[in-house]
């Protein structure tokens, strides 16, 4: 934490993982596949981390790229997943179900946040949230399901992301003491300062990725600073 700031990293591989828990971050999003826009890892990289660094870890649990309507079969494949790495010590499971139209999965939302719960954990709705037509509504909706944290960008896309936050600011204002909602997609070094005082919420989420040479999106340790450096000048 920085300047009373939470500050969280979404991080695709172990190695970036290691990196990180370096700096004065709160919490690692562990993924795999972020070029896809981030996948659930593997069970022994989550293993691994918790032995070996200090940082909180929520998971992603998302089979696959695309949208966020999923089969039966990948649904209860994402339950397992979920408990597996409940059990080998995650912080919280961040995850979203969808229909097809894009309205919130109720049923699968609340199942998922239970499972999360019984083990005493955070259940985090990811930005699929921001595909829902009705942000109020879908906020509310979460609440009812005992939703903990909702990563968005407000419906922005980069270079918007400022806009979006405008947004997640009166949510904030809102809801914010019954969910806690974390600005995140599309931070960038030159806009983080805004980003935090515009949503308001004390919280961020980033990425620092740059591709690398073998083809896959990895910590940039510099940008990472810079950030940091930000939040720190607030």
């Amino acid at each position: 934490m920085i300047n009373n700031i939470t500050i969280e990293i979404c991080i695709g591989n172990l190695d970036d993982a290691i990196i990180a828990n370096r700096y004065p971050i709160d919490r690692i999003e562990l993924n795999s596949a972020l070029e896809l826009g981030g996948c659930s890892p593997s069970l022994e990289t989550l293993k691994y981390l918790k032995a070996h660094i200090d940082k909180k870890i929520c998971c992603m649990v998302r089979p696959r790229g695309g949208d966020f309507f999923y089969s039966q079969n990948e649904y209860e494949t994402m339950l397992k997943d979920a408990k597996n790495f409940l059990e080998a010590g995650a912080d919280g499971i961040v995850f979203g179900f969808l229909h097809e139209d894009c309205s919130i999965d109720l049923e699968r939302t609340k199942q998922m946040a239970d499972l999360i719960h019984s083990y005493d954990k955070e259940a985090v709705f990811h930005k699929a949230f921001d595909e829902t037509k009705d942000l109020n509504d879908s906020v509310s909706k979460l609440i009812g399901c005992r939703i903990d944290r909702i990563l968005t960008s407000g419906a922005a896309v980069y270079p918007d992301i400022l806009q979006g936050c405008k947004k997640i600011h009166a949510l904030y204002e809102k809801y914010g003491d019954r969910i806690q909602l974390l600005p995140g997609g599309g931070v960038r070094v030159n806009n983080i300062k805004d980003v935090i005082t515009t949503a308001g919420s004390g919280q961020v989420h980033m990425t620092s990725k740059k591709m690398n040479d073998g083809g896959y999106l990895c910590l940039d340790e510099d940008q990472l600073k810079e950030m940091l450096q930000q939040i720190a000048s607030l």
